[in-house]
């Protein structure tokens, strides 16, 4: 391929403003060149500038100009440190298409869940839905593929996207198990940052990697310009079923954030709503030109945009062994109606429940149909509630016969008590039975749909069990961003005071209520099977060490005709406990896929005379449900595959060991062999300073920092931050991620300065062998070749053997002695110009198989698009439908022509290796 030559190509190295910088982008401009580059040195390390070459002075560093200098240190550690350094700091080739970290963050070794990071970093861009369902660990694959991400240069700008109320839990889990920090722009987090920065600034700039809800951040007049100013390297929407709806400001933010965004990862467990074309709406989310007919496609056009496993999966299953204990049953308590429920049963079913057989017809119109049932279901929570729904009703009611029977039920519900509840009193003797009290351990979740309900219960319970207002907590959707999060973290904590937890279905989505509870009991059932496994899987999900048991109260009726919960609520229930067994998730059973469809349809079925039974049996699979079949649950799937990640040390511990030894810039570090105890530096703590300011405070980091590469001992400490009020815990794991590996890198490479390679004095060396970095990058400057070059004799050529074979043969570790012998490095300066050129050659001849296998990878991509656009066009009714299939091709084509390789090779000299003789 021609490329037009330009002196800064994408991947080079330039010095400006006192700084190393890599070249992304170079476009000429009038005067001289616009060069865009991404900071290489300590203090600007991934901060994006732009240069103009007309105003100010950008110099290219030139290989031939590297400088040589003997290396005296002991053990040649500066030599050692900084070639590993170069080793972690060099992103991965696009051609790598293995995993380069599993097993080393604080997380079992499972297999399944490294597959989406597997699947991620095949396609063009890394975009992919995780669909597994609830409980399998969706944020600990999203935090493998980010990882994946950073480790190939392409994860320094994140985005994640979460409901409110699970901010917090994300940001900690990401931390403490990749050891990636996320600063959490929750309400009080933007309302800081906004003092700190000048009036009008773009927020998302002033951090690489942020956390945020989706409700702050639909707010297009607020934060709308600052996204469009933004490009991502990545964007996490959590919970991303609820984009679905082009008019919704969610779903105008998730397209405005894919189009800045390279990968794109969103996650559900319930991510359609049963519907082709919103389903469509969201692949095409992810590849505009994956789909073509967007009411029919199959699941070969998407299969390499989403995974979606189920706890029954073979893999799954296989590995999760004993890990996850296996659910109890869904047991229901009966409840008895009092007289006084009984009489309200009565006016519910002769008046209300009757339709067309009331004399004198319907109590509402054909338009308001459903509305005898939504008092029913306000009653099946409790009178409370139903007090509330018959209120609400009469503000707005104009019909004097509707007014009428509101009246009178409104009256039947003010005669009744707390004492005529049966389902509060069964309630209090089912968490007397679980052992709910005043000095026990036992923590309980009760769910209900009605907040009228749960202010309820929360008043009046607590007295009956002799339980203090601080051992019950309440949570509903009417609660603020930080609240939420608040109360979550609290009922995990093992050392809180909180026993019991009335919540809303606020909680059903995301929300990890495990950690100490495995008791739920549903004071209402939900008419929707899916949100019943939705609450169910807040305490039935991986981590949970206990069998995970669910009630449901179910309140009965005698009253002839009255549709208690035995109607639907106990069928549902069972029908639940059924599809889990057999399938892993109910969500396909009724053919719907939103919970509010799910029951308007259940209702609908009950209003034409179905029974429940009879609802779900006409509820035939529609080819959505087949197409969200288990996907990548063939237990015979080989392990996923590993990348060739060169290093010279033997692990992240022992550079890390060496580079603090060596570089002594913690002169008070304490190592007992498990942790490590040491005064962070100024420039240390600041890389931190993106973790919640409690965690900070708690711990003190700034004054003490405690880290370790054992995972027992991180584990531990895991365990027991669960049991204090900080959640976070005092000693953090060490990831290759940590910031304090990344500080220690930094400061390995800066210690050796600017273009200076040092000469290392190794065995089995007969002639000096340069050790040099080759690289060739794509438009984005990514690269898409790595070369670690051996360059000796005379005249000089690259050996068969790469750097790291030179170097092993050559017995370059930690086992090495320096003898600090003068060492004449002039006639090694005279060699390293032909020693570049040769290497340079070597690449070049090279290029053309470096295309080629560039091409071979794009080559599906490519074919992919061509099909796609053509039957597209052959599908168009319209110029409009003709005009936009044909941006889309352009676009994709332009996205896989800026993966080719462009430019000529970068090359940078790394070391010269000489024997003891030279």
């Amino acid at each position: 391929m021609t490329e037009t030559p330009t002196p800064y190509p994408p991947g080079a190295r330039v010095y400006a403003r006192a700084a190393e910088w890599i070249v992304s982008q170079c476009a000429p401009v009038q005067g001289g060149y616009k060069v865009t580059a991404v900071g290489a040195s300590e203090f600007v390390r991934d901060e994006t500038s732009v240069f103009f070459t007309g105003i100010e002075p950008v110099e290219l560093l030139r290989p031939e100009d590297t400088e040589l200098e003997s290396d005296r240190s002991p053990g040649f550690a500066t030599s050692r440190l900084y070639l590993e350094a170069v080793l972690r700091r060099t992103p991965l080739p696009q051609t790598e298409k293995g995993l380069a970290l599993p097993g080393r963050f604080l997380l079992d070794s499972l297999p399944y869940q490294l597959r989406p990071a597997e699947l991620a970093l095949k396609g063009l861009r890394p975009r992919i839905l995780l669909a597994d369902v609830v409980g399998l660990g969706k944020t600990l694959e999203i935090g493998l593929i980010l990882a994946e991400l950073i480790r190939r240069g392409r994860g320094e700008r994140i985005l994640v996207v979460t409901p409110q109320q699970v901010l917090e839990q994300f940001q900690h889990e990401l931390w403490t198990r990749f050891s990636i920090p996320l600063i959490r722009l929750d309400s009080i987090g933007l309302e800081r940052i906004q003092q700190d920065i000048p009036a009008g600034r773009n927020p998302f700039l002033y951090y690489k990697r942020i956390i945020i809800s989706v409700d702050t951040l639909k707010n297009e007049g607020r934060y709308g310009q600052h996204l469009d100013e933004m490009d991502w390297d990545a964007v996490v929407i959590d919970e991303s079923h609820n984009l679905i709806g082009e008019a919704s400001l969610r779903n105008r933010l998730a397209k405005r954030l894919a189009r800045k965004a390279d990968a794109l990862l969103l996650a559900s467990a319930t991510p359609h709503n049963g519907k082709a074309e919103s389903f469509a709406e969201l692949i095409r989310m992810l590849d505009p030109a994956a789909i073509v007919d967007k009411t029919h496609y199959s699941a070969k056009e998407i299969e390499h945009l989403y995974i979606r496993r189920t706890k029954v999966s073979p893999e799954v299953r296989d590995q999760m062994g004993t890990r996850w204990p296996d659910r109890g049953p869904s047991v229901p308590v009966p409840c008895e109606a009092t007289p006084a429920e009984e009489r309200i049963f009565e006016e519910l079913t002769e008046v209300w429940l009757a339709g067309e057989r009331r004399e004198g017809g319907p109590v509402v119109d054909a338009r308001n149909r459903l509305f005898p049932y939504t008092l029913l279901k306000s009653f099946l929570s409790s009178h409370k509630a139903l007090a509330a729904t018959v209120g609400n009703r009469l503000k707005n009611a104009t019909e004097p016969r509707e007014i009428e029977a509101l009246e009178s039920l409104k009256t039947l519900t003010a005669k009744m008590t707390d004492d005529d509840s049966a389902k509060l009193d069964a309630l209090v003797t089912q968490l007397r039975r679980l052992g709910v009290a005043a000095r026990s351990q036992t923590r309980v979740v009760v769910f209900s749909e009605s907040v009228p309900t749960l202010k309820w219960l929360k008043e009046v319970v607590p007295a009956r069990l002799g339980l203090p207002d601080d051992a019950v907590a309440i949570m509903h959707g009417g609660f603020s961003d930080t609240e939420q999060q608040r109360i979550v973290e609290e009922f995990s904590l093992a050392d809180s005071k909180v026993r019991l937890l009335f919540t809303g279905d606020v909680a059903s989505e995301g929300v990890n209520l495990h950690r100490e509870c495995h008791d739920l009991i549903h004071y209402d059932v939900p008419w929707s099977l899916i949100r019943i496994e939705q609450r169910n899987g807040r305490i039935d999900r991986y981590g949970q060490k206990h069998a995970p048991q669910f009630k449901a109260l179910i309140l009965t009726s005698d009253v002839e005709g009255a549709k208690d919960d035995r109607t639907v609520a106990l069928k549902l229930l069972e029908k639940e406990e059924t599809a889990h067994r057999a399938f892993g998730t109910a969500e396909a059973v009724t053919g719907e896929y939103t919970p509010v469809q799910e029951e308007r349809r259940l209702i609908q079925d009950l209003l034409d005379g179905k029974s429940v039974e009879e609802s779900l049996e006409d509820s035939a699979p529609d080819f959505l449900a087949d197409l969200f079949g288990s996907v990548g649950a063939d237990p015979a799937q080989p392990d996923p595959l590993l990348a060739d990640v060169p290093a010279l040390f033997a692990d992240t511990r022992a550079f890390v060991d060496e580079a603090v030894r060596s570089l002594r810039l913690l002169p008070d570090l304490e190592d007992d062999g498990e942790m490590l105890s040491f005064t962070p530096p100024p420039d240390l703590v600041h890389r931190l300073s993106v973790l919640p300011k409690a965690y900070l405070r708690a711990h003190k980091l700034d004054e003490r920092m405690r880290v370790t590469f054992d995972t027992e001992l991180a584990g531990k400490k895991l365990a027991e931050a669960r049991r204090t009020k900080t959640m976070w815990p005092d000693i953090a794991y060490l990831s290759d991620l940590h910031p304090m590996v990344e500080w220690l890198t930094d400061k390995v490479l800066v210690r050796l300065g600017r273009q200076k390679a040092p000469v290392i004095v190794a065995e089995n060396v007969s002639e000096p062998v340069f050790l040099i970095q080759g690289v060739y990058s794509n438009k984005l400057g990514r690269p898409t070749v790595v070369e670690w070059m051996a360059v000796s004799g005379d005249p000089p050529a690259v050996q068969d053997a790469s750097m790291l074979e030179v170097l092993k043969a050559a017995k370059v570790g930690p086992g090495m002695l320096n003898k600090a012998l003068p060492l004449d490095v002039e006639p090694l300066q005279r060699r390293l110009v032909p020693a570049v050129t040769a290497a340079r050659a070597h690449l070049e001849g090279r290029r053309v198989g470096y295309d080629a296998e560039i091409s071979e990878l794009l080559e599906p991509f490519r074919s992919g698009v061509e099909i796609w656009e053509q039957r597209t066009l052959d599908g168009a009714r319209t110029q409009t439908q003709t005009k936009e299939a044909k941006d889309t091709a352009e676009e994709q084509r332009r996205l896989i022509d800026q993966m080719e390789t462009t430019g000529e090779p970068l090359l940078r000299v790394l070391a010269v290796l000489v024997g003891e003789n030279a």
